[in-house]
């Protein structure tokens, strides 16, 4: 895997959206929130479009995203928000032009859709990552989050040999054991949605990490099921979870009536018997840490230790 040459301050970087429309009098906070890094922007025009749900027609965010690849001007890639319209661009991306000029690329949510075709179709390492105009321009986006964006993106700042969760928050095991592999995976539902596309995800010999947001029990027990079903847990040598937020029972006035996540967790990747850690502080959560997916890690669940290799 290629690793995108790091961020330096005065680099610029292309804002985008290949997902959602950017919402109203959040995109000017977004720019602000990028040029305190040191960075210069260049707004894409998805930034300003919407059709729909959508920042601009599928044309439009896929050549947003060619053009912002194409530019040699621009050094790192932003996607401003996710939503949803990633992988509805994916037949329209020219992967070769991409695959020649890679670039430090930046999100989650929605964005795993372009993770995983970027780390198999082109081969270089993108990162999971907050974004401008969801997470840097809140309020609440703290020390932690920041410094683990910064050291995942930026040249001249400590690099983190190991992803680790802020201090107040503890990782845990499921499956005891140790693996080595390179960091895949995302937003659950997106990485089911891949199933049965030419971008699906390749999970042989990979280590999985999982997150989502606002998908009942249920529904994540139906994904997780899906992706056994396809084949694509048989060959994972570890697995990653995250955050899962609000994912609770369907009838919250019921709850004896659903499975906790940890109850299914237990009934669905339990078995594999590959190593497990759970409770990672990564997704749709602050504080939350960026990964850098396609990167190879050795984890260690017994000490719920996660090493970034190379």
């Amino acid at each position: 895997m290629i690793h995108p040459k790091a961020l330096k301050k005065g680099d610029t970087i292309g804002l985008l959206s290949a997902s959602g429309a950017t919402p109203s009098g959040k995109l000017q906070p977004a720019i602000a929130s990028i040029e305190k890094l040191g960075l210069k922007v260049v707004v894409g025009e998805t930034c300003h479009a919407r059709h729909g749900y959508l920042a601009g027609s599928d044309e439009l965010r896929a050549a947003d995203v060619n053009r912002m690849f194409r530019d040699p001007t621009i050094d790192g890639v932003f996607c401003i928000r996710g939503g949803y319209g990633a992988t509805k661009i994916l037949p329209q991306l020219d992967f070769d032009m991409i695959r020649a000029n890679p670039k430090v690329f930046a999100g989650y949510s929605d964005v795993t859709a372009l993770h995983i075709a970027l780390n198999q179709l082109c081969g270089f390492v993108t990162y999971h990552t907050p974004m401008p105009s969801t997470e840097f321009i809140r309020q609440e986006m703290d020390d932690y989050t920041w410094q683990s964006f910064i050291q995942q993106i930026m040249a001249n700042e400590e690099k983190a040999l190991y992803l680790e969760n802020p201090s107040e928050q503890s990782m845990s095991t499921l499956v005891a054991g140790n693996a080595t592999g390179q960091l895949i995976g995302g937003n659950l539902t997106l990485v089911t949605a891949s199933l049965g596309t030419p971008y699906e995800i390749d999970t042989r010999g990979k280590i999985l990490f999982l997150e989502d947001i606002d998908e009942s029990e249920q529904r994540v027990d139906r994904m997780l099921t899906q992706l056994k079903l396809a084949g694509k847990l048989d060959d994972v040598a570890g697995i990653l979870l995250g955050a899962w937020t609000d994912c609770g029972p369907e009838n919250p006035q019921k709850p004896e009536h659903s499975l906790s996540l940890q109850t299914i967790f237990e009934e669905i990747l339990v078995p594999l018997g590959r190593p497990i850690i759970a409770d990672l502080a990564c997704g749709h959560c602050l504080p939350t840490m960026s990964l850098p997916l396609g990167s190879t890690i050795m984890m260690d669940a017994d000490k719920q230790r996660i090493h970034v290799a190379g």
